[in-house]
């Protein structure tokens, strides 16, 4: 099946390969995340099953969540992530699912809210180019033309303009993984992810 698991981002560093050669990478602390809920063709429509990860106390979760886990015999978790499957043959609830399923090799594409700029303006937003800074000019940063006038008479959606920038949900696809450490849940894969130092991450499997 197709392993998904969620765990946290721990930073960034470097390695060195055989020939000598720099290796960026990001290190990610993945699971174990345990199975709380299954769903099936007959029942639900669709093949799915429900992962938790990172246990806290009982006061921080809501009853709703408080009462779904315990029917599943599971002790409190405080996030919880859903993922479709072809098959449930080698499912089953209260499982544990942890980094051994993954193989030093494998492309993984990693999911994590990007670090959140807040309100930007075009040029760091955008990459737009500035105005003349010489004496006179008026339009150092100023937006500048949004549109025609009479006709069209408005602004058309899309139009790149300031505003919020990040915190967005970003996936970066075909990440190898350069090693694996099952004690500590370590997962080492090259190249880096969005988020800063300690958000939650998605991780897939091809």
């Amino acid at each position: 099946m197709s392993i998904s698991l969620l765990g946290k981002k721990i930073g960034m560093t470097q390695i060195f390969d055989k020939s000598g050669n720099i290796i960026p990478v990001t290190i990610l602390q993945a699971g174990p995340c345990i199975i709380t809920h299954i769903k099936t063709q007959e029942k639900d429509g669709y093949e799915a099953i429900q992962i938790g990860y990172m246990e806290t106390h009982i006061h921080k979760i809501s009853r709703a969540e408080n009462g779904h886990l315990k029917k599943s015999n599971v002790h409190p978790l405080k996030y919880l992530c859903e993922y479709k499957l072809h098959s449930l043959k080698d499912v089953k609830l209260g499982d544990t699912i942890t980094v051994d399923m993954f193989q030093i090799g494998n492309l993984v594409n990693v999911s994590g809210l990007s670090i959140g700029r807040g309100f930007t303006g075009y040029q760091k937003r955008h990459h737009f180019d500035r105005g003349p800074m010489s004496h006179g000019s008026k339009n150092h940063r100023q937006p500048g033309s949004i549109g025609a006038g009479t006709t069209p008479g408005r602004v058309f959606p899309g139009k790149k303009m300031a505003g919020r920038m990040g915190g967005k949900k970003i996936t970066i696809k075909n990440l190898p993984i350069i090693d694996i450490n099952p004690k500590n849940n370590l997962i080492i894969v090259k190249g880096s992810i969005p988020g800063k130092t300690g958000n939650l991450i998605n991780i897939k499997s091809q």
